[in-house]
C-alpha cells in the first residue's frame, strides 16, 4: 500500500492507466489495518489480564520499540534535512518533542493508535469474556451502524445521541473477537471471497468518481472506517482464518515474517524512503513491475534489518 499510495497524488499528471493501477493495488489492501486490529482482538480479548501483568509483558513489547524507532526516524529526518535547513539546538529540541508527540513519520500513527487500544484491553476483555455472543454482535452492529451515519451522505440525519462509545478503531478488536467465535467452521469459502470482492469493488470505483469529481485525488473510500473496507476486511479475515497451507516453505517463510511484523512495520518506512532516494519506487520501472518489485525488496530489507537487530544483545527489545 505504502508502495503505490503516492501514485493516487498523481491523477491528472500521469497517464490513466498508472494512476489505476495504483487504485487498484491500493484499494485492494485497505484490509492491512482492520486486520491488524482484528487478529489482535482475536488473540488477546479471550484472556484476562493483571493490570500488572499485562502493561509489563504487552504494553511495553510495543512502547519500547517505538520510543526506539521514533527516535531513529527524528535523527533520520534531521540528517535529511541538515544540508537544506540549519536548525538551532531550540529548533532541534522543538521538532524532537513535536515528533513524539505527533508522530515522527507518516506510518507511527498505528502505534499511537495501537498503543490508546492496548490501554483499555484490560479493561474491555473482562466484558468480552464475560459477555454473550448476542451482547457482543450488538456492540458489533451499533458500531457498524455508527460507522454507517457518520458518512458525509447520511450525517445530516444523525440524531443528537451520544454513540461515540460506539466510535473508532475499538470496533475492530471486539469484531475480530466475534468473528472468531461465531464462525468456528465455514465451509463455503465463497462468502468471504464475495465480501472481500464487493468490498474491494466499491473501494475501487468510488475513488475514482470523487477523485473525478474533485479533480485530484479523493481518500473518502479508502477510509479504515469505511463500510466498504470493513466488508472486504471481513471477507480476508475469515478467508485466511478457514484456510490452510502445507507448503513447507511458504509456512517458513510466513512464519518468519510474522515473528517480527513489528519490526518490519516500524522499520519499513526508512526502508522506502532510501528505496525511493537511490530511484527505486514504484515509478522506476512500468507500475505494474516496479509496484511489486519494491514492495519485495522492502519487505526483504526490513525482515534483514529487524532479524540482524535481533541477534546483537538486548536486540529484542528495541527491534519491535
Amino acid at each position: 500500500m505504502h508502495v503505490a499510495a503516492p501514485i493516487l497524488y498523481l491523477y491528472g499528471s500521469i497517464p490513466k492507466y498508472d494512476w489505476w493501477l495504483g487504485n487498484i493495488v491500493d484499494s485492494a489492501v485497505r484490509f492491512c489495518v482492520p486486520i491488524f486490529l482484528m487478529l489482535t482482538g482475536a488473540l488477546i480479548l479471550p484472556r484476562t489480564y493483571e493490570l500488572g501483568e499485562f502493561l509489563k509483558k504487552r504494553f511495553s513489547r510495543i512502547l519500547i520499540p517505538f520510543l526506539f524507532w521514533s527516535l531513529v526516524y527524528i535523527m533520520y529526518n534531521l540528517f535529511s534535512w541538515n544540508n537544506d535547513i540549519n536548525l538551532s539546538s531550540y529548533e532541534i529540541i522543538k521538532y524532537t518533542i513535536n515528533a513524539f508527540k505527533n508522530g515522527a513519520f507518516f506510518h507511527l500513527w498505528y502505534i499511537y493508535l495501537i498503543i490508546g487500544i492496548y490501554l483499555f484491553i484490560p479493561i474491555i476483555s473482562k466484558w468480552i469474556i464475560n459477555s454473550t455472543k448476542n451482547e457482543i454482535t450488538y456492540y458489533v452492529i451499533v458500531w457498524f451502524l455508527v460507522i454507517l451515519i457518520n458518512l458525509p451522505l447520511l450525517i445530516k440525519y444523525k440524531p443528537a445521541l451520544e454513540l461515540s462509545y460506539f466510535s473508532g478503531y475499538l470496533g475492530y478488536p471486539v469484531l475480530g473477537y466475534l468473528l472468531t467465535i461465531k464462525f468456528t467452521e465455514l465451509k463455503n469459502k465463497a462468502y468471504p471471497i464475495l465480501l472481500f470482492t464487493t468490498g474491494f469493488v466499491v473501494t475501487i470505483i468510488g475513488t475514482y468518481y470523487l477523485t473525478k469529481a474533485k479533480g485530484e485525488f479523493h481518500d473518502g473510500f479508502y477510509s479504515y472506517l469505511s463500510p466498504n473496507v470493513m466488508i472486504a476486511s471481513i471477507g480476508v479475515f475469515l478467508f485466511f482464518k478457514h484456510s490452510t497451507f502445507n507448503n513447507k516453505n511458504f509456512t517458513n517463510v510466513s512464519r518468519s515474517i510474522g515473528k517480527y511484523s513489528l519490526g518490519i512495520y516500524l522499520a519499513h518506512a526508512i526502508v522506502l524512503d532510501i528505496l525511493s532516494k537511490i530511484g527505486i519506487s514504484w515509478s522506476f520501472i512500468n507500475p505494474i513491475i516496479g509496484i511489486p518489485l519494491t514492495t519485495i525488496l522492502c519487505l526483504f530489507i526490513s525482515w534483514l534489518t529487524i532479524y540482524s537487530i535481533n541477534k546483537i544483545p538486548y536486540g529484542k527489545l528495541i527491534s519491535g
